[in-house]
């Protein structure tokens, strides 16, 4: 039977290590709750950072960190038992390695754990011990596709900075890690005790918009996309024009029906929602790069009116063009 501390005993959160995770993965959970331990004058989370072995674990920025033994911990687990489980991610290669150790360990905890919780590729981890069959839950926007056909029991959505299914939360790529963390402590300590660290680490207690703001959703619009290479590189240099099919299948010398048809099986999108994307994305790299007015950046985007990208921004990115120029603007 797992222990029930009191509301005011410490919380014990133990937090994976492994060869090649992201050192930001780890620190900035790791460290957001250490903010909310000096804010509260007081130990809410009693933190460990674990590995397989124990000892020192070089994280993919070449920084070891110094960890104990997942062992150590047994016998304090067992008398004040675990309150939250934290997996990071991270990957020394494009293709993400389990590390078997770590899987039989979250196999064994995470049935006693109140709160089961990965960060970007963690959930790599978790899926591997099964803890994440038949949920929704997000990662990194770049392992989206790895992940849910590695997977397929899960239900795996790119676009959330982060996913709740009851105890089990997945968050996305290195900082979204710190979004879920301050998530966790509105959940422990309420809204006010979350806000203050949130001030502290200069952070959005509730980062607006999705991974969409961040990933490049048309990074592979050269790559894989065949016969199509050229129709792409016309479309981005003319996206004011009429960019109807008709007008695209012309470009690319096919009939409409045919050039719709083909495109859809090769991209795996239609013709519409690449034009979309494309539009969307110079808008962003516009409003990133440049001090442009709404205007002029709507009419060379391909949207006309202001008006237009304005609908567009808030129904993709859940915030306005001039928020997103505030937040990620170069300068």
């Amino acid at each position: 039977m797992t222990p029930t501390p009191s509301p005011q005993a410490p919380r014990n959160v133990v937090l994976l290590a492994y060869a090649g995770m992201n050192l930001l993965d780890l620190s900035g959970p790791l460290q957001a709750l250490a903010t909310t331990n000096r804010l509260q004058e007081r130990e809410v989370y009693r933190l460990h950072v674990a590995s397989a072995q124990g000892g020192a674990v070089l994280t993919s920025a070449g920084l070891p960190v110094l960890t104990q033994a997942l062992s150590e911990l047994e016998a304090l687990l067992a008398a004040d038992g675990l309150h939250t489980l934290i997996s990071p991610g991270g990957s020394l290669g494009e293709t993400f390695c389990i590390d078997t150790a770590l899987v039989a360990w979250i196999r064994r905890a995470a049935p006693l754990a109140q709160r089961v919780c990965s960060v970007c590729t963690g959930a790599f981890h978790l899926a591997e011990a099964g803890v994440l069959d038949g949920l929704r839950v997000t990662t990194h926007w770049g392992s989206v596709e790895q992940l849910q056909r590695r997977y397929p029991a899960l239900e795996v959505d790119g676009e959330p900075i982060y996913i709740r299914q009851g105890r089990i939360w997945t968050s996305a790529g290195v900082t979204a890690g710190i979004d879920l963390t301050l998530a966790l402590v509105e959940q422990d300590l309420g809204h006010v005790a979350a806000i203050a660290t949130a001030r502290q680490l200069v952070m959005f207690i509730k980062r607006p918009g999705g991974q969409s703001q961040f990933s490049h959703p048309l990074a592979s619009q050269t790559a894989g996309a065949g016969r199509f290479v050229e129709l792409h590189a016309w479309i981005a240099a003319n996206l004011g024009a009429d960019l109807r099919v008709e007008n695209l299948a012309r470009q690319a010398n096919m009939s409409p029906r045919t050039f719709a048809r083909l495109y859809v099986a090769e991209t795996g999108r239609t013709p519409a929602r690449t034009v979309e994307l494309m539009r969307l994305e110079a808008a962003r790299r516009a409003l990133e790069e440049t001090r442009l007015p709404l205007k002029r950046i709507a009419s060379q985007s391909g949207y006309g009116e202001e008006q237009n990208l304005r609908r567009v921004f808030l129904r993709q990115l859940g915030v306005s063009p001039g928020q997103y120029r505030e937040r990620f603007a170069a300068s």
